[in-house]
């Protein structure tokens, strides 16, 4: 487990490191420590003043992460929470095959799909905008499985019975009752969605085309070798901290498909 640990912090102790460093000491000192003069201060304050010529600023690609980020991770939880439920609690014809299509969907990798996206969104005159990120991000066929095996274990069908006894419809079922049981898996579903929306690179540079859209997987190719350093450094500091507070959360939802 050490060593793991140490193949792991290792990229980001060297990216620390380096964020510390002005221009003239990124490859003139020893890459694995620190230079004398410790510039991570100035180098964050020369980072927020970058401007690109078409308007495009850290500012701007950092709003738009969070913005593609927390949209997408909020709608695939709540679809992926809804059909999970959906698959365990009721019956339906072609169920069975329906989940097997979206369990299949879970083997095709994203890049296979970024050019067929573009294709349609560029029939429908919606790419170059932040749906073009949002909603193919948003779509989370293991949300759904992991859903659905979480919502067999964690819903007992005599409480929805009850409710329906009571006069409960199923919205008011699903949202009083079967939401708040399904909860760290929604955040689950939410925290994985997350970061491989923060983290995709490939469909926002082929959907997007003017600067003040591009999030930061995007816009830090627009700047030079420090500045990208030091936005890199910045950039995982939101996934660390979701990491950290929705750790239980997390941990919780992943165990409900061990047995």
């Amino acid at each position: 487990m050490l060593a793991f640990l140490a193949y792991f912090a290792f990229p980001l102790f060297w990216l620390f490191v380096a964020a510390t460093k002005d221009r003239s000491d990124l490859f003139s000192t020893f890459g694995l420590w620190f230079a004398d003069d410790f510039h991570l201060v100035q180098n964050v304050r020369d980072l927020f003043s970058i401007r690109t010529l078409d308007g495009g600023t850290y500012v701007v690609w950092l709003r738009n992460s969070f913005l593609y980020s927390v949209s997408s991770a909020v709608i695939a939880g709540l679809c992926a929470t809804a059909a999970g439920y959906g698959f365990s609690k009721f019956a339906f014809r072609g169920r069975q095959v329906m989940f097997w299509v979206i369990l299949g969907s879970v083997m095709v990798p994203t890049q296979a799909l970024a050019v067929p996206t573009w294709l349609l969104f560029a029939q429908v005159d919606l790419t170059n905008s932040p749906l073009s990120v949002i909603l193919p991000c948003s779509v989370s066929p293991f949300g759904v499985f992991l859903m659905r095996i979480y919502a067999d274990r964690a819903i007992d069908s005599s409480l929805i019975e009850a409710a329906r006894l009571d006069g409960a419809s199923e919205w008011r079922i699903f949202r009083s009752i079967v939401f708040r049981l399904l909860a760290p898996g929604f955040v689950t579903v939410m925290l994985f969605a997350f970061v491989q929306t923060w983290n995709n690179y490939l469909l926002p540079l082929l959907m997007l085309s003017e600067s003040k859209w591009y999030p930061l997987t995007i816009g830090l190719t627009q700047i030079g070798n420090s500045g990208a350093i030091v936005g890199s450094l910045i950039a995982i500091i939101p996934m660390i901290l979701a990491f950290v507070l929705l750790q239980r959360f997390w941990q919780t939802g992943l165990a409900a498909g061990v047995d």
